[in-house]
């Protein structure tokens, strides 16, 4: 009976993370970006400990992986890129929401190589951008920005976007 709370345990923050993910889309929508991209930092601490509990606890299996990344594309690939499109992309309209796009499907594409690639991968490096990185260059951005009386400026963050998506699925360790 002990077994299934060590197993249980790693799972509760992974879903602590994706609800803070999901918050931080639903925060976004309502146009509170600073609260959003609040919540996109609690999904990288829920991220972190997560797995630091799973190992800690030799609790690490191919579910609490395979959730974990399910997770991850809500919390860092989906949520950041709600959170860019609407708070700096939405006046390029289509082009906006095609780079906010972009953010989403790299993240699942490097989530996705991340876990093929999981056995004979170098563990000292990673390979391509880390979606927690992207999305937390984004968030920070957005509280930083958010302290100031300035607008994003769209076609910066265009690029930048463009960037951040290319940067996940290269090949740079």
């Amino acid at each position: 009976m002990t077994r299934r709370g060590i197993y249980l345990l790693p799972s509760l923050f992974t879903l602590m993370g994706l609800f803070s993910g999901f918050y931080a889309v639903i925060a976004a929508v309502q146009g509170r970006y600073e609260l959003a991209a609040w919540a996109i930092l609690a999904a990288a601490i829920f991220d972190m400990m997560d797995g630091r509990v799973a190992r800690l606890l030799n609790a690490e299996t191919a579910f609490g992986a395979e959730l974990d990344s399910l997770c991850d594309m809500v919390s860092f690939g989906l949520a950041p890129a709600v959170l860019v499109y609407l708070w700096a992309l939405a006046p390029l309209q289509k082009f906006g929401w095609l780079a906010a796009f972009l953010i989403t499907a790299c993240a699942a594409l490097r989530l996705a190589r991340f876990n093929v690639q999981l056995a004979s991968q170098d563990k000292r490096y990673f390979q391509g951008l880390p979606t927690p990185a992207t999305a937390l260059l984004i968030a920070t951005a957005v509280l930083f920005h958010e302290q100031g009386a300035y607008e994003p400026i769209a076609w910066l963050w265009f690029a930048v976007s463009i960037a951040l998506a290319w940067l996940m699925v290269s090949g740079v360790r």
